[in-house]
């Protein structure tokens, strides 16, 4: 009777230990949910891994965030809402400041890897002084709306903030490549 017990148990755990082997397998073949911020589409999570330098994902980032806020400002300015107008509201804000946190971020890289991103960092300084006049702007409004996603807009403006004063400081420790000069 022993034997018997000892073969189903050895067979059910070899079942349970195949299964899992499976499950583990399947999970890490289909990505785990850390591939991708929440905030891009699948296309967009491609193209930033596709992207070869910090310099062409910090565009692709700013590209990424100009459409959020474009897309916050129709959904605002909209004379009929959605049900759940307050949470696409703010799912796009926060998407926007995602994608100028990682941006922003990309600069660090950059500047580990040693890579020039001086184009980058000055369309991202143009780029978020833009954004910044255009949320200080959408902070002035007063729309029935504005309550539902006011602190979601404070939040956006403190990250833009931030990354103009990364990009600032940026600029100054990336100094242009020295000049040679020709041999007399």
């Amino acid at each position: 009777m022993n034997s018997k017990w000892s073969r189903f148990s050895q067979a059910t755990a070899a079942v349970l230990l195949l299964s899992g082997g499976i499950a583990i397998a399947s999970y890490h073949l289909a990505g785990s949910p850390q591939d991708k911020p929440d905030y891009l589409s699948e296309q967009e999570a491609d193209q930033i891994r596709d992207a070869q330098t910090p310099a062409e994902r910090i565009k692709l980032y700013m590209t990424f965030a100009e459409d959020r806020l474009q897309k916050f400002q129709y959904e605002v300015n909209r004379p009929v809402h959605e049900a759940q107008h307050n949470d696409i509201l703010n799912n796009l804000m926060n998407a926007y400041v995602g994608c100028i946190d990682d941006a922003a971020d990309q600069i660090d890289v950059a500047q580990q890897k040693q890579q020039d991103v001086r184009e980058a960092v000055k369309l991202m300084k143009t780029k978020d002084t833009a954004f910044l006049a255009l949320l200080e702007k959408l902070d002035q409004a007063s729309g029935a709306d504005f309550e539902a996603y006011r602190y979601t807009l404070e939040d956006a403006i403190e990250g833009t903030k931030e990354a103009i004063n990364d990009a600032n400081d940026a600029q100054k420790a990336l100094l242009p490549a020295p000049v040679r000069r020709k041999q007399q």
